[in-house]
């Protein structure tokens, strides 16, 4: 058997998958890690938990398979992005915890420079916005906080990356330190329109430009492991952040397709072809892929809070033993209640980007119980679509291609109840593909091709299929008098 490997690293579990030559899942493992919260708003990872349990789920769902490195024709790795680490190049090791793209430990350094007058340029030159999320002013904060580190830093002794650098850093033995234009995008130190590090940036926010790895196409030679980690080397040849990584595993390769996954977070990306297309509407502009040289740009929007509102009904409040139950609760809600859930509980991302405000819920009666709770929390999930939907269409002012086709992925994706109320709140078709592991797919794709075994875009996008499409069902008054009363909770909690 020829196999792709791909290693698909998300914000609480790392899991490993092996696809075969037709691009079918073969097998699969998978394992949870620690998430460290130390202060309140602050998210972090410990990095050799992320790289043992990255080795752990290769080599298991290997050994299910019974497959040597042999048998592996290429790797794709996928990540959460913006996640920061800071490690020593000699040792290899990180000099403190990864800093999750969660946390919101740097929303003052991102007030000082905004302040200072410098949001118009990163912006220009990034398609960002200075906010915590991303990871400039992270990798600021460990090297001004941990001591020695901007000694080390300058002399030479420190690297950066995003988890897609660590790992491959790490499965290389050292060699390679290196990312793709999509992670790269999401730094807010790389300048997407020339396509390399901003010393500008990397300057203001006192990052020295030898921390950074090569940038690099998401399918390309990225290096080759280290023979003792899975029993021989095998080539790394595809890599792309999450959200990016779905984009393409649900074949969004013309302007105009739109894919929003439905994880931890909520994240949407607009295919816009050729040209960055500047937001009017504080939507992210960045990088949906790169290849032979040629970077495809994206419109994104991103919610901070979606499956992980479902996880507070579960491990919050304890009326859900189980996250697939929140649909079924749901549906028992009482229709003559209009509970608004407004799931701000690390600050609120696209288009609000108030990173300071804190979550709401509204409308509650004598009456409100488990089940309006949980109508709440999947509801909070289409609205924050919804203002996202709204901003990137009146962003994309291309009448040639103002119809926007939608298709949805991640875990919430799979609950009929979700993505008939998101069908309902957005008032437009919801296609969920057959094949549900995008995001590994995506990276599994990339390697593939670049190993010669799967076919170009045209030739995989023919391979997507389509599982269900949802249509919306509720009365365009109905529609609208709910949206409205989501913008009024919202600005409830953003004036608090």
């Amino acid at each position: 058997m020829t196999y792709i490997l791909a290693i698909d690293q998300g914000t609480t579990s790392t899991r490993a998958i092996l696809f075969d030559a037709g691009m079918q899942v073969a097998g699969t493992a998978q394992q949870e890690f620690t998430q460290h919260y130390p202060q309140a708003g602050w998210v972090e990872h410990d990095p050799e938990e992320i790289w043992d349990t990255t080795v752990a789920v290769c080599r298991k769902v290997m050994a299910d398979l019974d497959a040597s490195a042999a048998d592996i024709a290429g790797i794709g790795i996928t990540n959460q992005r913006e996640t920061t680490v800071v490690w020593d190049k000699t040792s290899g090791k990180a000099i403190h915890n990864a800093i999750v793209w969660q946390d919101r430990r740097t929303a003052a350094i991102c007030e000082q420079l905004r302040q200072a007058g410098h949001e118009d340029m990163v912006a220009d030159r990034t398609g960002l916005l200075l906010d915590p999320y991303f990871s400039g002013t992270k990798v600021k904060w460990i090297l001004d906080t941990v001591p020695g580190a901007r000694d080390r830093a300058a002399a030479g002794d420190l690297l950066f990356g995003t988890v897609d650098s660590f790992l491959i850093w790490r499965l290389t033995g050292g060699a390679s330190h290196v990312t793709d234009a999509t992670n790269a995008a999401r730094t807010l130190m790389y300048d997407i329109r020339k396509g390399r590090w901003s010393r500008t940036i990397s300057d203001l926010l006192d990052v020295p430009q030898q921390m950074l790895p090569e940038v690099k196409d998401s399918a390309a030679d990225f290096g080759t492991t280290d023979p003792e980690i899975l029993g021989g080397p095998v080539p790394i040849l595809g890599v792309a952040g999450d959200q990016q990584a779905a984009t393409i595993g649900q074949a969004c390769f013309q302007p105009g397709m739109m894919k929003s996954t439905y994880g931890t977070g909520c994240f949407a990306l607009l295919n816009t072809g050729d040209e960055p297309v500047v937001s009017k509407n504080r939507m992210l502009t960045t990088i949906a892929y790169q290849l032979d040289g040629k970077p495809t740009y994206a419109l994104e929007g991103s919610i901070f809070i979606a499956g992980a509102a479902v996880q507070w009904l579960r491990d919050g409040l304890g009326i859900i033993e189980q996250a697939s139950d929140s649909g079924e609760l749901a549906l028992r809600a009482d229709p003559g209640q209009d509970v608004i859930l407004v799931p701000a509980f690390t600050g609120l991302g696209a288009p609000y980007w108030e990173p300071d405000c804190r979550g709401g819920m509204f409308g509650l009666t004598r009456n409100s119980g488990p089940a309006e709770f949980a109508r709440a929390a999947l509801q909070s999930v289409a609205y924050q679509t919804r203002d996202l939907y709204e901003a990137m269409r009146a962003d994309w002012e291309d009448d040639s291609h103002h119809t926007v086709t939608l298709r949805v992925d991640g875990g919430m994706s799979a609950s009929d109840w979700t993505m008939q109320s998101l069908s309902d709140i957005l008032g437009a078709a919801v296609d969920r593909p057959v094949m549900q592991e995008t995001t590994a797919l995506g990276a599994a794709w990339l390697a593939g091709m670049r190993a010669g075994i799967y076919p170009d875009q045209t030739g995989f996008a023919d391979t997507w299929k389509l599982d269900r499409q949802f249509a919306p069902l509720m009365q365009p008054a109905a529609r609208e008098a709910a949206y409205g009363r989501w913008q009024r909770a919202v600005q409830a909690v953003i004036g608090v």
